[in-house]
């Protein structure tokens, strides 16, 4: 397969050169890979997450005003280093004036130390911060094992628009911890991915095989399986995922299908469909539908998806109006009526 490189080795770094290039509300913060909004003071709590390159558009692509003031990208699938963490705490806290920063890091051992350490350094120097771990991988049976994947970017909407509100950094921690606790996500592989410069896919799989439980780091998952129609593929999820919800059949939900990167949109609107049929017939009301490649594994061909059991809160925070460029505007998913109450209650606060 043929890719669209210079030098491997500098991959990250140019693709943080194309973002600042392309949006210029972002800027590129010192020598790291690490995109920032270009608002300063935020005279609020700012939001933080990142990790490794290879999950675009994650996560500079929700980089703006209402959702991350910051990204951290590492090298492909690997976590950013302490240093660069740090730098971007230090940097957001002098723009907020130590209103807080909150740190949202996907449960990987990597992101977990780097950002952990970070914000231990952090706190001793008398930064106020907090950190909300994502676990949103319902393959895996123990939830201290979980690994933070497409969920991720539910909270980063989430606590960003909390933030937007004035919110403190204890508040802007509860509301996505609870986000947190209220949702799954479960992936499935149709093929491997690829990474850059490498000559061959990250594992084996053959045109007939499928594997359950992947997930965003070009690994195996929990099992390979032979291929199945999408029909069958979806009602595998969707048992797996409303295992762990049980209060889904009387939910409003969000219901994410998320790309793992090489999947075309037609595939996708197709799993949609098949899912939100299945969670239409438990009971469940899909108040907002989300498809797309939101957090990815390079080019890997399946796909992930996330179910969000909503509250109003939630929900109000998820339709809030933002300046990322990789996350839908939700106040088009609302009737007209609907809309503009809601634009006016965002202006009565």
């Amino acid at each position: 397969m043929g890719q669209l490189l210079n030098d491997p080795s500098s991959v990250v770094f140019d693709m943080a050169t194309g973002v600042t290039l392309a949006h210029p509300h972002l800027q590129q913060l010192g020598e790291y890979a690490t995109i920032a909004t270009t608002e300063s003071p935020l005279e609020r709590v700012a939001i933080v997450s990142g990790g490794g390159s290879g999950h675009e558009p994650a996560h500079w692509g929700y980089v703006g005003k209402g959702m991350l003031d910051a990204a951290c990208a590492g090298q492909v699938f690997t976590s950013p280093p302490v240093e660069q963490i740090l730098d971007a705490i230090h940097v957001l806290d002098r723009r907020n004036d130590h209103a807080g920063v909150l740190l949202v890091v996907k449960n990987f051992a990597g992101d977990v130390m780097n950002f952990g350490m970070a914000a231990e350094t952090a706190r001793n120097e008398g930064v106020p911060i907090a950190v909300v771990t994502v676990n949103d991988d319902v393959s895996i049976s123990d939830p201290s094992s979980r690994r933070g994947v497409a969920g991720a970017v539910l909270v980063h909407k989430i606590a960003g628009a909390m933030a937007i509100r004035g919110a403190p950094l204890v508040e802007v921690k509860r509301t996505a911890t609870r986000a947190v606790r209220n949702m799954a996500s479960y992936g499935i592989a149709t093929s491997p991915c690829v990474l850059p410069g490498a000559k061959g896919p990250s594992f084996e799989l053959a045109d007939d095989e499928m594997e359950l439980g992947i997930g965003i780091h070009g690994e195996r998952g929990t099992a390979t399986v032979p291929l199945q129609r999408a029909g069958q593929m979806c009602e595998l999820v969707f048992a797996a995922l409303r295992e762990q919800l049980p209060s889904l059949r009387s939910s409003r939900i969000l219901l994410l299908v998320n790309g793992m990167g090489g999947t075309p949109s037609l595939e996708l609107y197709l799993v949609f469909a098949e899912i939100h049929r299945l969670a239409s017939g438990v009971g469940a009301t899909v108040a907002i539908g989300l498809v797309g490649n939101f957090m990815t594994s390079l080019n890997m061909a399946g796909f992930s998806s996330t179910i969000l059991l909503l509250d109003d809160e939630l929900e109000e925070l998820l339709r809030a109006e933002h300046h990322a460029t990789a996350f839908p505007d939700l106040t088009r998913q609302q009737p007209s009526s609907q809309r503009a109450a809601f634009r006016q209650g965002c202006r009565d606060r």
